[in-house]
């Protein structure tokens, strides 16, 4: 893949009106999911549940890429077709995530590291092969008492430029994902803050990597209060500073922005993406969504492991993608809820 062709794919993944699902959960992470719904997690388990998202009526029209887990991008629908060939005939996207995951960063407790540069060019090979276009890996910061530190935003933004210049060396599209975590008690302003240092040192190092901007995808954080934080921040106020810190540094040439839902609810992460579309006047890059549970929690539940519950499920997963198309175009209200319903 050229870097001609690394900007098609770019541009397709934050198409108008459409998102990326995050299907890439961990075998450990997705069995969490299902002890949720007291569901055994099973290898055909989680490939069930993953037909049901991607065959769901109509995802098409809202999603444009999905992310993999490594077992995931191998598997096949009940008939026989693998999960990545199935996607390209719908025109939706295959992506894997290619990290295996931070790791406390040694000498600065509290703090991570995001591993699996080892032997990742040859596997960005294999995924080429099993037909990924796109890859992801999640660098993760977090707030709280004297950190982040200035050597871990290095640290983790070195590493997603590596990865990012990797994954263009074999015709892969790297979605960049720093993730500020919006765990604890801070305000939103030193979420700012914190994310205006990191975006500043992950773009300082994609640039010392030379990688393509115009062929890849930001995947960060909203600017947001913590989860535990005394006064949290309305949904207007999280659009407006999510916005002013994309200004300020996210370069114009990146197509596009997919952002991360991050513990918010599925209905906060909607109304957030959507106020920034209706409010933001013309921005230089595409604003969309790359959700995890935000897209899935409701279909998840709806299912329950249960066959008879499949058709409903599907239903739901279907309704919150569309929701989110909606809210990538600027043109969902808090009313469509209860419409969908």
């Amino acid at each position: 893949m050229n870097a001609t062709e690394l900007m098609h794919v770019a541009s397709a993944m934050v198409a108008k009106g459409k998102g990326i699902l995050a299907a890439d959960e961990s075998t450990a992470t997705i069995k969490k999911r299902f002890d949720g719904i007291k569901l055994e997690s099973t290898e055909e388990a989680r490939r069930t549940y993953r037909e049901m998202l991607l065959t769901a009526p109509a995802a098409a029209e809202s999603v444009s890429g999905v992310i993999f887990y490594d077992e995931t991008l191998r598997q096949k629908t009940k008939d026989g077709t693998p999960f990545p060939q199935y996607l390209r005939k719908q025109g939706i996207i295959p992506g894997i995530k290619v990290d295996t995951g931070a790791k406390p960063l040694a000498g600065f407790p509290g703090e991570t590291i995001t591993e699996g540069l080892d032997g990742l060019r040859e596997r960005l090979i294999e995924y080429r092969k099993l037909g990924a276009l796109f890859a992801k890996w999640r660098a993760v910061i977090d707030i709280a008492d004297g950190i982040p530190t200035d050597f871990a935003i290095e640290a983790n933004a070195h590493a997603l430029a590596r990865y990012a210049a990797l994954c263009q060396e074999n015709g892969i599209v790297p979605i960049v994902e720093p993730e500020v975590l919006m765990d604890g008690a801070h305000s939103i302003e030193r979420c700012e803050a914190v994310t205006n240092h990191v975006l500043a040192t992950v773009f300082r190092e994609l640039a010392g990597h030379r990688v393509l901007l115009e062929g890849m995808v930001l995947k960060p954080n909203m600017i947001i209060s913590g989860k535990k934080a005394a006064h949290r921040a309305g949904p207007e106020v999280v659009a407006e500073a999510t916005l002013r810190t994309l200004r300020r540094r996210v370069p114009p040439a990146v197509p596009g922005i997919a952002f991360l839902s991050g513990g918010q609810s599925p209905q906060e992460a909607t109304l957030h993406l959507a106020l920034m579309n209706k409010t933001g006047g013309p921005l230089p890059w595409a604003l969309t969504f790359s959700y995890g549970r935000a897209l899935q929690d409701n279909a998840l539940k709806a299912w329950g492991g249960a066959a008879a519950n499949y058709a409903a499920a599907q239903k739901e997963f279907s309704k919150r993608a569309k929701l989110n198309g909606l809210a990538a175009l600027g043109r969902y209200t808090a009313e469509m809820e209860s419409q969908a319903a």
